[in-house]
Order: C-alpha cells, then structure tokens, then sequence
C-alpha cells in the first residue's frame, strides 16, 4: 500500500486577473521508504503540490478546487484535502507525519528565536514531553545531521550559522518527530556544491535511518540521478511523464523531458552542442490548449493543440 496518494488534484489561485491553475490535475503516489523526484522549471507548480500536501496553500487567493490527497497510515486512510488546513487533525499530522524542508532556511527560520528554541517547539507540540526533554532531543538532532559542538549551537541564532548549517538545522527540526514523509523543496540550491553533495549525502543515511520516504523538488536532473528512484516531470502545473529513473535517462517519452536532458551538459562528448529548450514557460493565465508544451515543442502537430499526449 501507498504512503501517500494524490490524485486529480487541482490547485487554483484567483486573482483579478483570472485564475491560476497553479496545480492543473496531478496525479501520483509515494511508497513507503521511496525516494520520487519531482522536476521542471520555476513556475511549473512542483511546490504548490507541495504546499497542497502540507496544506498551506494561501487561502485566500489559493484553493484546492479539486482532486484528493490520502494519507494511507497504520491500516487508516485520512483524506487530508477533507480535513481544514488550520484544523487540530491536520496539525497533528503536519510535522508529525508529514515534514517539509524548504529551498532557503535563512527565511524560513524565524531570526529573533534560537534554533535550538525552534526544533524544541515542534518537539514539545507533537511528543508531549517538559522543555527539559526537549532540549535533550534538540541537541540530538543536531548531533545526527552533522552539526559540531551541538551543545553551543542549540543556544545559536539563525544568523550566526553558515548556509549548510541552517539548512542542516532545518533537517533536524523537519526529523524531529520522525515523520514518514519528508518534502524536501529544492534543499540544496541555495548552497554552494560541495555543501549540497554533504547535504544530500546526509539526506541519504538519515532516510535509511528514520525509514522515510521522500518527495524530493528540485531544477536539476544530476541530483535526481543520485537520489530518487522514481521520478515526474512537471510542465505548467501537470505531470507530463512519470516514470521510474533508469527509463527517464535512457528513453525519455515526452518532449520536454527529452529538451531538459539535451541542455545539460556531457562528459561523454567535448564539441557536443548544448541545446536549450525555446522561449519561456507560458503565462498560466494564459495556458495554450491541448499540450502545454505545444508553443515551445520542436516536434508539434496540429493534434497536440486539442489534446494531451497519452
């Protein structure tokens, strides 16, 4: 059985220009102890999937319009799109069940409390246990994601940490209360890349660890080779393949992913010629019919702009 199912979900934003379709109809699963990548362009809707799961999706302008997202757990099915985002179910499962780490810690911590201070309270909100417990658990988690000297940096401001050890902090306080899903939000972009190989290498032992699963978002196809198992690509706010990471590499199917793997540049050949994917993402208030690929596919027919490919 799953972890966790999504299925048809439609994520929409109003606004006074139209409407959004952010997430346009999505549809996977996560099974226990799997890592699946979601990959694609900015803009493309891979974290308001995201934020759809966690549920929090700003609402208003946001609102999941329809689909569903079940949280298959000790033998229960909870239909979390059923639950209210700021309700005491969802809460309980947020954090606890389901954890998120996002692209840049720096504002994603709060500046004016101690990180220590911070993991605690997630600690103390979900385990139920004194302040004193959760100290001890705070500096745990530090000492597992690799931080030295935990003991000090427990009692430390987010700004007096390095970019690797926020975003290391930020994994601590996300594993804290042992969920059995990480959502992990482009983690390692904005950290140089010696520091993401340690990061992801630490994202690697912790998930054999913690025996989680993990969606893992991200731009860049070299850390979906090393991390995921399966993976979906995501094109103005659809899955337009999904596929397990081996086929995705050697025989990619849609056009999109096919021009994601030409731009990246190879080892194998010296004078092979990058060729980048034309134009832009199209304006979502705006999507053209049929493929959303359509405007910027080398390979279009007059059939791509009625309907999707199968």
């Amino acid at each position: 059985m799953p972890l966790l199912s999504v299925l048809d979900l439609k994520t929409y934003f109003y606004t006074e220009d139209g409407v959004v379709k952010a997430v346009d109809g999505v549809t996977f699963r996560i099974e226990p102890q799997q890592t699946l990548g979601v990959v694609g362009e900015s803009g493309c809707g891979k974290s308001v999937t995201a934020l759809s799961i966690m549920g929090l999706v700003p609402m208003p302008p946001g609102k999941i319009a329809g689909g569903k997202i079940i949280l298959h757990r000790d033998g229960r099915d909870i239909e979390l799109t059923s639950l209210h985002p700021k309700g005491k179910e969802y809460r309980s499962i947020r954090g606890k069940e389901i954890a998120m780490i996002f692209q840049e810690p720096m504002t994603s911590l709060n500046p004016v409390f101690t990180v220590g201070y911070q993991i605690m309270e997630a600690i103390m909100l979900h385990q139920k246990v004194s302040k004193k417990e959760a100290r001890k658990k705070a500096i745990e988690m530090l000492r597992q994601v690799g931080i030295p000297e935990p003991e000090q940096r427990v009692d430390e401001y987010p700004h007096q940490l390095s970019g690797g050890m926020r975003q290391r902090a930020m994994i601590a306080m996300a594993l804290s209360c042992n969920p059995s899903l990480l959502i992990a939000d482009e983690p390692t972009t904005a950290l140089d890349v010696t520091i993401q190989a340690q990061v992801l290498d630490l994202m690697r032992d912790l998930q054999r660890r913690f025996k989680m699963a993990i969606m893992f978002i991200t731009h860049n196809l070299g850390v979906v080779a090393e991390m995921c198992q399966e993976v979906g690509v995501m094109y103005l706010g659809k899955v337009v393949e999904h596929a397990m990471v081996r086929p995705l590499f050697h025989e990619p199917k849609h056009p999109y992913t096919q021009g994601l793997l030409n731009s990246i540049p190879s080892l194998a050949t010296k004078k092979k010629r990058l060729e980048p994917i034309k134009g832009v993402v199209p304006d979502p208030l705006d999507a053209p019919p049929g493929c959303p690929f359509n405007p910027r596919c080398p390979h279009v027919m007059e059939v791509c702009t009625r309907e999707m490919p199968p």
